[in-house]
């Protein structure tokens, strides 16, 4: 899950569209997949670009933009930003800090790279993002407002929508001048009942094995009716990661509401789609994945990369359930 928070300089028309290319191209990067830190030089040179073609005059705009991306399965959250406010933590034991993560230079600068951190937030914990709106007033220095936000994230209230209330009415009780944006997120996890996972030798034995495995999981999971086209999407999959990457090959399911299969493995080479020929005994596996999954990319990792596919709406079934509490086909009477 990504959240994102940025301010564009000034305001009238020339603000407010560059603020939508810069939401449009966010969303679009987003859907690559990118670390927090390599959006955000992607960001600043989409901004230098328009400076060079003239879409946008040198000076004339400078954003702050801060982007996070958090794994409900490690429960661990990365974190980026250009010149952005840092964002507020509260954890379950009721502790309220602000984020460590460097600010870097605001976007369209140039010449400077972003940093990442990245922390642990157990499940429970509420992750704020704000702009210096917020924060920031003629008579109230950044430092006090800080100090005021941290405290309003500390009221007991029923709602993360009540809280959002008492945070705009705590620290700006007589309305606002500049532009303010707040977003607050509960971090949830997914535990060991939704998330199954197996080492792959590489070995191209290895995937009848791994078909069986997931086939297994979905069963337990009640998902038999999506059995034959997890089975296709893991084959292509593995075999891919066997034939064209390297070892250490990493099958992981994950089933909440949707389901997602990955391949991680060490190469960081990315597949593409091609198009094969009529007479061509390969080529076809991107193009089958793309046919049988809502959606699918490439994720990039400091080790490697992860290829995954997600269905979502996998077909549960509907009669008893056709394995035993090992996964394996009941024995027929005698």
């Amino acid at each position: 899950m990504a959240l994102v928070a940025g301010d564009v300089a000034g305001h009238g028309l020339n603000a407010s569209a560059a603020m939508g290319r810069l939401r449009t191209a966010v969303r679009t990067l987003a859907d690559v997949d990118l670390p927090p830190d390599e959006l955000l030089s992607d960001l600043d040179d989409l901004i230098l670009d328009e400076v060079r073609d003239g879409t946008e005059m040198a000076g004339e705009i400078g954003a702050t933009c801060l982007y996070a991306v958090y794994d409900p399965v490690t429960c661990h959250c990365t974190l980026a930003s250009a010149g952005h406010p840092p964002p507020a933590v509260l954890t379950p034991d009721g502790t309220v800090c602000f984020v460590d993560v460097e600010p870097g230079p605001l976007l369209g600068v140039g010449g400077a790279p972003f940093d990442a951190v990245d922390i642990a937030l157990p499940e429970g914990s509420l992750l704020a993002l704000y702009s210096d709106g917020l924060i920031e007033a003629r008579d109230r220095d950044i430092d006090a407002g800080m100090k005021a936000l941290r405290e309003a994230l500390d009221r007991p209230v029923p709602s993360l929508d009540a809280l959002c209330d008492t945070v705009l009415e705590t620290l700006l009780p007589d309305g606002h001048a500049d532009d303010v944006a707040l977003l607050i997120a509960r971090t949830h996890a997914l535990d060991a009942a939704h998330v199954a996972s197996w080492k792959v030798p590489a070995d191209p034995a290895a995937v009848a094995q791994a078909r069986r495995e997931a086939a297994a999981q979905l069963r337990r999971w009640g998902l038999s009716d999506a059995v034959p086209t997890t089975e296709l999407l893991v084959s292509e999959l593995v075999t891919n990661a066997i034939r064209h990457a390297s070892a250490p090959i990493e099958l992981r399911l994950i089933h909440d509401g949707s389901l997602i299969s990955e391949v991680s493995d060490a190469s960081s080479t990315s597949p593409h789609p091609r198009r094969a020929h009529i007479l061509d005994e390969g080529g076809r596996g991107l193009l089958l994945v793309g046919q049988l999954s809502d959606r699918w990319g490439t994720r990039h990792t400091p080790s490697g990369k992860t290829i995954w596919t997600e269905q979502e709406h996998p077909l549960r079934a509907t009669t008893a359930p056709d394995t035993d509490a090992s996964g394996h086909p009941p024995v027929p009477a005698a």
